[in-house]
């Protein structure tokens, strides 16, 4: 099967190159063969490959030991300059130029000589489209364990990277690394509120229509729970509220979540497993395949509005302890504040009363304990929201869970399940 492998290597190289190689190993032609009669005649010495303004073509004949005879006939490839916008795909995401060229090799040695060779390509072809050799070293190369991310905007950029690798030398345009032993997985964590800024999502919604796709689907989602429209808050036209609503903000978060792992998706990351923090595990939980978008929207709509049934009663602080030690610190306070959440090892928010918040805080500046107020005026995570706690379970009823795609982590439990029986422990 491999008898004609060195005669399509060779081929290859010499379309890529402009050269008739010599004939190897004959001295003198066969006189089993009339040379005379026809036009056809051995080269005794390398030429160039004439230039008819048309692809250079070759045939390859291979002729197997049990008799097999193949013929193989092989094409020039088009030029880098020719038409480098044909087939292009369309760009998930517009960038401001900034483009990743990604390099792998079986050695550091392999890796360093790849890296000449390709900035030697850069010095003879530097009209060579940066995006195009980033496309095709990202999907037309073999991944191997030694590599290395050039990112760059302008050709110096890259031609600097390069440089630096093939030395072995830092460079601010470069990353290098060695794949791991064994594959990775990847989790999409879904944060909580917080993580929200006045126009987020906007130049993206702009620039991606994949994005733009997915957040209008959310849009349209939600619009049966809200009086208002989800772009027009993103791009606050229409007189619409602003994102200090709670019952605004938080689905605002779960649509840009959900929108933004759906183009991670596109470009071909996916997740292993998922988790979130309050409403990001709304999101979580759609992307996981529990929800249907429609369930997911009803439940992150409807979930911010009874919560202002319970603001301006409470708020919240964030400390950094562990929950152990923050659980100490409230002890005096019992029953008027709570540990809400714990986000690390040092990491945890209280919620209560606020005037005990106020008494909190004013220890914490006694101690030295560097208290931060979380800028909301109810106390979600803890016993002020069980008030709550029936009526969210009747307007969630036609919610109906579907068994996980994607490992879902509970972050009340801690553990990965399936469908989500219990719709309470998102109330958590």
């Amino acid at each position: 099967a491999a008898a004609g492998v060195s005669g399509v290597i060779k081929t290859v190289m010499a379309l890529r190159h402009g050269v008739l190689p010599k004939t190897l190993n004959v001295d003198e032609p066969t006189p089993h063969v009339d040379w005379t009669s026809g036009t056809v005649e051995l080269l005794t010495e390398q030429q160039p490959w004439p230039d008819t303004g048309r692809p250079r073509r070759a045939g390859i004949s291979s002729f197997g030991i049990s008799g097999t005879n193949a013929h193989l006939i092989i094409e020039q490839a088009p030029e880098d300059g020719d038409d480098p916008d044909h087939d292009a795909p369309e760009p998930a995401v517009a960038t401001d130029g900034t483009l990743p060229w990604p390099l792998s090799a079986k050695s550091e040695t392999a890796l360093r000589e790849q890296a000449r060779r390709l900035l030697d390509r850069l010095d003879r072809s530097p009209e060579a489209a940066p995006a195009r050799i980033g496309h095709v070293l990202a999907t037309g190369r073999s991944a191997f364990d030694h590599r290395a991310v050039l990112i760059g905007r302008e050709p110096a950029d890259f031609q600097g990277a390069l440089a630096a690798l093939a030395d072995g030398e830092p460079s601010p345009h470069l990353v290098t690394g060695t794949a791991a032993t064994e594959p990775g997985r990847t989790v999409f964590v879904f944060p909580g509120q917080g993580s929200q800024w006045a126009g987020m999502g906007v130049e993206l919604m702009r620039t991606s229509p994949v994005f733009a796709e997915h957040l209008t689907a959310c849009a349209e989602a939600l619009e049966p729970f809200t009086g208002w429209n989800l772009i027009d808050v993103l791009t606050q036209t229409n007189d619409a509220p602003d994102l200090d609503r709670v019952d605004v903000v938080q689905p605002a978060l779960w649509a840009m979540m959900i929108s933004l792992a759906r183009l991670w998706e596109h470009l071909g990351v996916t997740p292993d497993a998922v988790v979130g923090h309050s409403q990001g595990e709304i999101a979580a939980a759609h992307i996981a395949g529990i929800l249907t978008l429609e369930d997911s929207a009803r439940i992150v709509a409807l979930r911010s509005q009874t919560i202002t049934h319970i603001a301006g009663q409470g708020g919240m602080v964030s400390l950094p302890l562990p929950a152990a030690d923050a659980a100490d610190l409230i002890e005096q306070w019992r029953g008027r504040l709570a540990v809400a959440t714990v986000n690390g090892p040092s990491a945890t928010v209280v919620a209560g009363d606020g005037d005990a918040l106020d008494e909190l805080l004013a220890q914490c500046d006694a101690q030295g304990v560097r208290a931060r107020r979380i800028p909301v005026d109810y106390a979600s995570h803890s016993p002020h929201v069980h008030p709550l706690h029936d009526e969210l379970l009747e307007l969630l009823a036609p919610v109906r869970p579907q068994d996980a795609g994607v490992a879902f982590y509970s972050t009340v439990s801690a553990h990965a399940g399936g469908a989500l029986d219990d719709t309470t422990v998102m109330d958590a």
